[in-house]
């Protein structure tokens, strides 16, 4: 009898298994903010892994190019700006994986986030491997003319997130805890992003001219401080020491997302290995307390730059403004914790209860 030849199959069973202890490893630490793997938004993670390429290449560039733009290396913005859009595309990417609701929509308004961000920080790495301004700069160069069209798109951008924020609201991703992480995350970087439309407004006009790296002259317009347009100072942010600036709050809001994420997982963690923090409403309650707290600390800082005071230079009513976020946070997650650990172990309760249980008719 002829033998049917049978056909070697690879079984994928391994590569799931292998999947599989990593999200129960992950989850069993409390790092999982969520159950399941789902897939990311492809074009926010491409768009997050690349910046982060950028990120990395224009920090090690520092050292070995000596090309500088009012005394800060030409590859300070495209570095910032890179790191910035790695961490907030990585989170909005997340997100957009796990909405419940209008899902095809989150997905179309992400896609529309990561082309202009992409077109974004594109252009500011040309100008700074070009060794020229990228942002305020009124040069009418072709080069220059498709930079600043690049940027007229920004307000479209904030849409989109803010669109993204609005579909989030009817929604829970997760559990209590993780939704508000969310919601107050989406919340904060949508100001963070509204807070950059002021940045222009706020510090006000003015035409100077300025030197390239390659020495040519630059007729600019506006600025990012208030008092002083130029104003810098601070390592690596570049922030002004001279007065106010709004690139603070606009950093501070924008990141407020990733902040929350990193005390939902550290939460998660502490759970694991405290019982009074493993019911939800308890974390979900020490979320919203931080994130009332870190928007108090935003709007001080919005204040402080307005007044055009720098963020090493507070005074007492900025200190008052900080002061008053905090203890307001401390004070709510301090009882939030006080009435958690006072309440009954619902473990215990129900061991309790099991070890006191009497069957109603003796067992034979």
């Amino acid at each position: 009898m002829r033998e049917t030849p049978v056909t070697a199959q690879v079984s994928t069973a391994p590569a799931r298994h292998r999947r599989g202890t990593i999200t129960d490893r992950a989850a069993g630490s409390g790092l999982a903010l969520t159950d399941g793997g789902r897939r990311w938004h492809r074009p926010l993670l491409v768009l997050g892994i690349a910046c982060g390429v950028v990120a990395l290449a224009s920090l090690i560039a520092m050292p070995f190019d000596d090309r500088t733009l009012m005394g800060e290396s030409v590859w300070a913005k495209a570095f910032k700006f890179g790191f910035s859009f790695f961490a907030y595309c990585l989170s909005l990417a997340w997100l957009l994986a796990h909405m419940t609701k209008l899902r095809r929509t989150g997905w179309v308004f992400g896609t529309v986030f990561a082309v202009i961000s992409a077109a974004e920080v594109g252009v500011i790495v040309a100008a700074a491997a070009a060794g020229t301004y990228s942002h305020f700069n009124t040069a009418e160069d072709p080069f220059n003319q498709v930079v600043q069209l690049a940027f007229q798109f920004v307000p479209v951008m904030f849409l989109a997130n803010l669109v993204i924020a609005v579909i989030v609201l009817f929604q829970r991703i997760g559990d209590k805890a993780v939704t508000a992480v969310v919601r107050w995350g989406l919340l904060l970087s949508s100001l963070g992003m509204f807070a950059a439309f002021f940045i222009v407004t706020v510090g006000g006009q003015g035409e100077r001219t300025v030197v390239d790296a390659e020495g040519n002259e630059v007729v600019l317009n506006a600025g990012h401080g208030v008092g002083d347009l130029d104003g810098n100072g601070m390592v690596l942010t570049g922030w002004s020491t001279t007065g106010g600036d709004m690139r603070v709050p606009h950093f501070i809001g924008l990141h407020g997302i990733q902040v929350l994420i990193g005390v939902a997982m550290l939460l998660g963690v502490v759970a694991a290995r405290r019982a009074w923090l493993r019911d939800v409403r308890v974390r979900a309650a020490i979320v919203h307390w931080l994130s009332l707290g870190y928007l108090g600390v935003f709007a001080t800082t919005m204040v402080q730059a307005v007044r055009g005071q720098s963020f090493v230079a507070p005074d007492a009513a900025t200190l008052a403004g900080f002061a008053a976020s905090l203890l307001a946070a401390a004070a709510g997650i301090a009882l939030t914790i006080r009435k958690a650990r006072q309440a009954p172990d619902p473990d215990e309760a129900v061991a309790a209860e099991a070890a006191s249980w009497e069957p109603a008719v003796p067992l034979r």
